[in-house]
């Protein structure tokens, strides 16, 4: 295999991936690690801003999000290393200690950093808060989480109907409430147990389905009484809380792993095993939608790392089939859905997947820019209002495409690009560093094994 088979081309304003993939020979192989989950990085980071003592986080996401999270706490007052993945030690301010920032708080292209941090920010009487993000992020809907917490009594302004940031907050005293979100997401029920913090009694998050419950199990293992009712979807917690620094490991993040996953399942002769990867059951649903594809995934090493269940995962390329992919197993797996259209091309038979319109308010539209680049390489994909239709069994030809700086979008047409014939250019690729600094060196690695 020669060693050209990725090359990255880069500008003063842009970088482009360029992957040429020869007429046989080509196989994914080897043994590799993603980086650390990027939900529990962003929070190990913010619950150890506002616990009292020392955290200490190993195997932190090194990710443009977390950095913007991290200086967005550090403005607020927050002592925090140099990131690294060895150890990144925080000295927490307290619970209600923030102090009021000089400038405007930066989150980035992160709506986890703006939408989590919302929550704690408004709970901090007597303080005031500016918070924006780059283009994409100020588009990105705030009004799911602003309006549970001005029913908490918190006081925020911004663009269009206080939907859209920049945003202004004026810190209040808050009170707990029973919120029954209409939709099952993990930023807003975050938020809100982050504002409930500080709320005087018990506050009470119902989904429609359960979303991840990272937030969940690192706050009880900071020390705030919280607790989950399965049958009815709820979380309940009780202030105010007083956390305490803990000792954090961040397993590998499976969303980054979907790429690799995907990747072994759809290239012939591929067998890949990706070590250290997060299993928590609200972030499987990618393994449970290529198995019903019949993917030939194997969990191997089986453990549980700082209450999170971690495991090695073993992917052989096997044939896929279409299936119908909808209902409670979408919030857990949202992000993953541009990847698993890809592994849908290469499957025979129709996928449909649907009630996944969250999709439209990502960092692009990506049910529309899934299909879109996609169908450019030749892929069959019709856009439903709700989700993709994918008829499998097409192949891709390589061509210019672009990633409408989404990360996601990026890496998916990476792997897209390893069965298809002639050679990709993925325009401003660079955005995959905004979750996986270093997917590049990864794509080089596993196609250079075999």
């Amino acid at each position: 295999m020669p060693s050209s088979i990725v090359n990255v081309r880069i500008t003063e304003s842009q970088q482009q991936l360029t992957i040429d993939r020869p007429n046989q020979g080509l196989s994914v192989q080897g043994r590799i690690r993603v980086p650390g989950d990027k939900s529990i990085s962003h929070r190990a980071l913010m619950l150890g801003a506002i616990a009292k003592g020392e955290t200490t986080i190993e195997g932190l996401l090194l990710g443009e999000d977390p950095r913007s999270t991290a200086r967005c706490f550090q403005a607020l007052g927050a002592e925090i290393s140099p990131l690294n993945e060895q150890r990144v030690r925080v000295r927490g301010v307290g619970v209600g200690e923030l102090i009021e920032p000089t400038d405007i708080l930066d989150a980035g292209n992160s709506g986890t950093t703006m939408r989590l941090m919302l929550g704690i920010l408004a709970s901090h009487p007597d303080r005031f808060f500016t918070v924006t993000g780059d283009k994409s992020l100020r588009s990105r809907p705030m009004s799911r989480v602003v309006q549970p917490l001005q029913q908490m009594g918190a006081q925020i302004w911004g663009r269009n109907g206080n939907s859209l940031a920049p945003l202004a907050i004026q810190g209040q005293s808050l009170r707990p409430i029973h919120y029954h979100s209409p939709i099952a997401s993990a930023q807003v029920k975050s938020c809100i147990l982050l504002a409930a913090l500080m709320a005087q009694g018990t506050t009470t998050i119902t989904e429609p389905a359960v979303s991840r419950d990272h937030s969940e199990r690192m706050l009880k293992a900071f020390g705030a009484e919280i607790t989950t009712d399965p049958d009815t979807k709820s979380v309940m917690i009780t202030g105010p809380a007083q956390l305490q620094g803990q000792s954090v490991i961040v397993p590998g993040d499976i969303s980054s792993a979907a790429f690799w996953i995907v990747a072994a399942a759809i290239v012939p002769d591929s067998d890949l095993t990706i070590e250290n990867v997060g299993i928590n059951p609200t972030r499987t649903g990618i393994l449970e939608a290529l198995e019903m594809m019949d993917a030939d995934i194997q969990l191997e090493n089986e453990r549980i790392v700082a209450g999170e269940p971690v495991a090695d995962i073993r992917v052989r390329h096997s044939q896929l089939k279409g299936c119908t992919i909808g209902g409670d197993i979408i919030p857990r797996l949202i992000d993953e859905i541009p990847i698993l259209a890809v592994a849908a091309i290469f499957a025979s038979g129709q996928t449909v997947i649907s009630e996944a319109a969250e999709l439209r308010v990502k960092e692009s539209d990506r049910l529309a820019v899934t299909a879109t680049v996609l169908n450019q390489m030749g892929a069959k994909i019709t856009e439903l209002p709700d989700g993709l239709e994918i008829t499998g069994g097409t192949p891709l030809t390589g061509t210019d495409v672009e990633s409408y700086d989404d990360h996601r979008i990026a890496m998916s047409l990476a792997i897209a690009a390893l069965n298809a014939s002639g050679t990709t250019t993925i325009h401003h690729a660079e955005a995959a560093a905004i979750s996986y600094p270093d997917f590049t060196a990864t794509l080089r690695q596993v196609c250079e094994e075999c």
